[in-house]
């Protein structure tokens, strides 16, 4: 089975990229403000939806390009899972994201019509800014770990209703 066909998953397939570097006050991620599209005004990673039959890997390194002019060399990328996002009460929302991390690229982040970056200490991520899933996730792929879960968001559109999967923090569950 190829990565093209992994999944009889019929929701869209994305990418999100964590870059990382070690800064003068201890590691850091480059995140940003989305600027437009699902999760305007949201603190993420750069990354977005797969295009025709790109891999996982081709779309990361397409989209951190055009999101943050960052040139990935493919073997830098650091494959770290797969998160599935259900949307009960939107289900065009509904999505299935490949999770990647990265130490090396060229150039210098720059700001896109898509995203703002910034670099934060990865012990400040503003997760009450991000979308709901990631603080029970991305602590962990951001010291090493991997994931594979299932969230399913409430009727708000923006909480975690409940999960399944490995590397969530169970004790981060919704209440």
């Amino acid at each position: 089975m190829t990565e093209r066909d992994e999944t009889k998953n019929q929701h869209p397939r994305v990418v999100v990229v964590y870059l990382l570097r070690d800064g003068a006050d201890g590691p850091e991620v480059l995140l940003g403000e989305k600027r437009r599209g699902l999760g305007t005004g949201r603190v993420v990673g750069p990354g977005g939806k797969r295009e025709g039959v790109e891999t996982a890997v081709e779309t990361a390194v397409r989209e951190v390009a055009e999101e943050v002019g960052l040139r990935l060399d493919p073997a830098d990328l650091e494959a770290r899972g797969t998160l599935d996002y259900r949307f009960p009460y939107r289900p065009s929302w509904s999505q299935v994201s490949d999770v990647f991390v990265c130490r090396r690229w060229s150039g210098t982040p720059t700001a896109s019509a898509e995203l703002e970056p910034r670099w934060i200490l990865v012990d400040a991520v503003p997760y009450d800014a991000m979308w709901d899933d990631a603080r029970y996730w991305l602590p962990e792929v951001l010291r090493g770990g991997t994931v594979t879960a299932r969230f399913t968001f409430a009727e708000d559109n923006a909480s975690v209703a409940g999960f399944t999967g490995a590397g969530v923090d169970a004790g981060r569950a919704p209440r």
